[in-house]
């Protein structure tokens, strides 16, 4: 029993310190001398940092928000396989790294607490945990960014689909209750923080002033 407590602490631990590696604060300070949050938005994900240094700062931003959102679900997952019984469901180890990596990416602590809005991470985290659902997830967010050039609205989309899309797959593929409960709690927090965090945002679309790419606009 407290084996399986200190695991799951561990589990909160490793991917709340690794979703605080904050990948565009890292690449704009060591690389361009600068501070990405002091720009656009205020954010530190990728389309703040694709709009203030260009798309290779973007890209190395999106490859490493992306990859510690995968590690930490791994090692979650690794470190769920040591519990002494059947205390947990094995869901739980996944989905509880996934949430804390991307609050580590919302609140860093290395970083001051300010960071990105964690999409990225979040989509890391799916692709380590239901890779099956990627796909689905990225075809909503070109439905909604092609047509309107707004990559906030895609996020908010996503985040809203997305617990509605697990819940549909773990009926599909016949999980227990149990899972079933975890995999889709899991999903809706993952899905709430990102759209929580995309509220300005969508102030902004209501009223006809967010940034559309190929267009002037308000940050």
């Amino acid at each position: 029993m407290l084996l399986d407590i200190l695991i799951v602490l561990g589990v909160a631990l490793e991917a709340y310190l690794l979703g605080s590696i904050d990948t565009g604060i890292l690449v704009s300070n060591l690389v361009y001398h600068d501070d990405v949050r002091h720009h656009g938005s205020g954010a530190a994900g990728m389309t703040n940092m694709l709009r203030t240094f260009g798309k290779k700062a973007a890209a190395m931003t999106a490859a490493g928000d992306v990859l510690k959102g995968v590690i930490a679900v791994c090692i979650g997952r690794w470190l769920f396989t040591f519990l002494s019984g059947n205390l947990f469901s094995q869901y739980l180890g996944v989905y509880l790294a996934a949430i804390l990596a991307v609050i580590g990416h919302l609140k860093p602590i290395y970083f001051g607490f300010k960071g990105g809005k964690g999409v990225l991470v979040a989509g890391g985290a799916i692709l380590a945990v239901q890779p099956v659902l990627l796909p689905f997830l990225v075809v909503i967010f070109l439905i909604c960014l092609i047509p309107t050039g707004m990559v906030s609205l895609g996020s908010i989309t996503m985040a809203v689909c997305y617990p509605f899309l697990t819940l549909g797959y773990g009926l599909i593929i016949g999980l227990p209750v149990r899972d079933l409960v975890v995999t889709t709690v899991g999903a809706a927090i993952m899905g709430g923080m990102i759209f929580y965090m995309h509220r300005s945002n969508l102030q902004r679309i209501l009223e006809g002033k967010e940034y559309r790419f190929g267009r002037k606009g308000k940050d």
